[in-house]
This record gives structure tokens, C-alpha cells and sequence, in this order.
């Protein structure tokens, strides 16, 4: 059996007036997250280490900020299709761990829901989807509060022929 191992990363700015969308959840908080599409970093960063897995770039070589069509995407869709292409190369995910670094809000309460949500738009059971809350003890942009950043891990396995 071939497998691979994908890492990816993200961080994006908080700002008021727009949505805090973490693994696809809308969180209440005072501030969302500043980007092209909804700037979901977790869904980011588990694009990016899809892609990375088959080493096919990173989630800007496929959705440019630069690129009007991706303006407020639903950063699901945009793993939808990279999921799509993993699957087209003959590839199925492992697992997927992955950790958000946020001071606020607290995230405890809405990890099920991410695990969930990111396990239905990738067809898994929730237990492959591992989703982690961290601060970061107020050292850096993170733990200023300026802004919310994500790790993910994921396997891939070949599908048997």
C-alpha cells in the first residue's frame, strides 16, 4: 500500500464586519477573519495539505486571491474539488489532524462541529477528522489577537486497483 503525508498552513487577520467560518462552522465572535473567499483557515490548511500530499502546489495555484470568481467562496467548495482531484488521481484520506491558534473565542465548544462538518464534505467518519484548539500564551500576531492561524496533517493511502 502507497502512502503520503501532506502538511499544510494558514493565517489569516481578524477584522470586524465579517463572519469568524472555522471548518466550515460560523462561530459568534465580534471579529471574522479578513480574505478573498470566507478565509476559513482550518479548511485552508487541510486544502493546502491535501494538495501538498500530491504535491500539487498550494490552495493559491488553484483559487487566487487575484482571481474575481473565488471573491467570498465557501471555502468547503474549494475543498470539495480539491478532494475531487485526490480522488481522480486514485488517492482516499487516511485521517486528518489538524489544530486552529486562536486566543479567542474559545473553541472547545464548537470542535464536534467542525469535526463533523469537515467529515460530511469529505465523505469520513468524524473519528478521521481530528480538530485541535490552541492558544498561543498572547506570543505573536495569534496571541495579540490580530489575527487566527491553522496546522493540518492529513494521509492519503492509494486506492487499491
Amino acid at each position: 500500500m502507497k502512502i503520503r503525508i501532506g502538511n499544510g498552513y494558514d493565517i489569516h487577520r481578524l477584522v470586524e464586519g465579517r463572519p469568524l467560518i472555522l471548518g466550515g462552522v460560523k462561530i459568534p465572535h465580534a471579529m471574522g477573519l479578513l480574505g478573498h473567499s470566507d478565509a476559513d483557515v482550518l479548511t485552508h490548511a487541510i486544502t493546502d495539505a491535501l494538495l501538498g500530499a500530491l504535491s500539487l502546489g498550494d490552495i493559491g495555484t488553484y483559487f487566487p486571491p487575484s482571481d474575481p470568481q473565488w471573491a467570498g467562496a465557501d471555502s468547503l467548495k474549494l475543498l470539495d474539488q480539491v478532494y475531487q482531484m485526490v480522488r481522480d488521481r486514485g488517492w482516499a484520506i487516511v485521517n486528518i489532524d489538524s489544530v486552529v491558534i486562536a486566543e479567542r473565542p474559545k473553541l472547545k465548544p464548537h470542535i464536534a462541529d467542525m469535526r463533523r462538518t469537515l467529515a460530511e464534505a469529505l465523505s469520513l467518519a468524524p473519528d478521521q477528522v481530528g480538530v485541535k484548539a490552541t492558544t498561543n500564551e498572547k506570543l505573536g500576531p495569534t496571541g495579540r489577537e490580530e489575527g487566527i492561524a491553522a496546522h493540518a496533517v492529513v494521509l492519503i493511502s492509494e486506492i487499491a486497483a
